[in-house]
């Protein structure tokens, strides 16, 4: 009796399968993370200082203020959320800056806490409410993993299953190119589009509980959805380009706000 032996391509399939597989809170959704936490943090912290050092920093004192007030209680608030779903704080040094740049309308986070917003979103967040929305949805994609879910994608089918390291000696610019597109810094995310419509309402809900919890009223984040569709004209703004359609965020949102608000009427 002759025994066939197995793909070694299909095994190493399954194994990334079990060994990759994790849970997104609150949605429990498994998703493929194969890159260690540790290794993204690093990149993060390098990144965004480099990004820091190419870009103009606001210098409007209570803009700057606002920022990193609603950050900071945001901060607190993520910590605590993570800590209630069992989930490790270890790594954070948060960090939240206005980047001048008034054409652009966007904010994004990276792994430990490093978030960036543009003063181009601040006429449509209108005050620290609209920023809670903005930021805490950011933060949301962060704790659910979608960046190392979109970057895991990114090594297994652009990279030829390359691991970070190994990507970033062999293929250094792409992969660096890669990292940043995962989590929403400079160009759109190509193959990966049609994935980030999930990880938007994912989002979505993960930030409602957070800027519940940090005390902000998630039922802002519908009048400031509804202001961000009815400002961008014949072209979405950048924020836009990977999002749900804004009536089905809002159908979504109202779906997932007697969540949030039960949080929020119990601060």
């Amino acid at each position: 009796m002759s025994v066939k032996k197995a793909n070694p391509r299909f095994l190493l399939a399954g194994m990334l399968l079990v060994l990759g597989c994790a849970t997104v809170p609150v949605t429990e959704r498994k998703q493929l993370t194969l890159i260690p936490n540790s290794q993204l943090v690093q990149m993060s912290f390098q990144s965004y200082q480099e990004v820091l050092a190419e870009s103009k920093l606001s210098t409007d004192p209570q803009q700057v203020e606002s920022v990193r007030q609603v950050g900071q209680r945001l901060a607190r608030a993520t910590e605590e959320y993570l800590h209630s779903k069992g989930l490790s704080t270890e790594g954070y040094a948060w960090e939240f800056n206005l980047i001048q740049e008034d054409e652009t309308i966007n904010a994004w986070a990276m792994p430990g806490g490093k978030v960036a917003v543009y003063t181009g979103i601040l006429p449509i967040t209108q005050d620290q409410n609209g920023l809670a929305v903005v930021m805490s949805h950011e933060i949301a994609h962060v704790i659910a993993r979608h960046g190392n879910e979109r970057m895991t994608q990114g090594l297994l089918v652009d990279l030829g299953g390359l691991a970070l390291s190994e990507a970033l000696q062999k293929q250094p610019e792409q992969t660096r190119g890669l990292f940043m597109a995962s989590y929403g810094v400079g160009t759109q995310l190509g193959a990966l589009l049609p994935y980030s419509r999930l990880h938007e309402s994912e989002a979505d809900r993960i930030g409602l509980t957070i800027m519940a919890m940090a005390g902000y009223d998630p039922r802002e984040a519908i009048p400031f959805w509804q202001r961000m569709n009815a400002g961008g004209g014949s072209r979405p703004p950048e924020f836009l380009s990977t999002h749900p359609a804004p009536a089905s965020r809002i159908a979504n949102i109202e779906k997932h706000l007697p969540e949030a608000l039960a949080v929020y009427q119990a601060q």
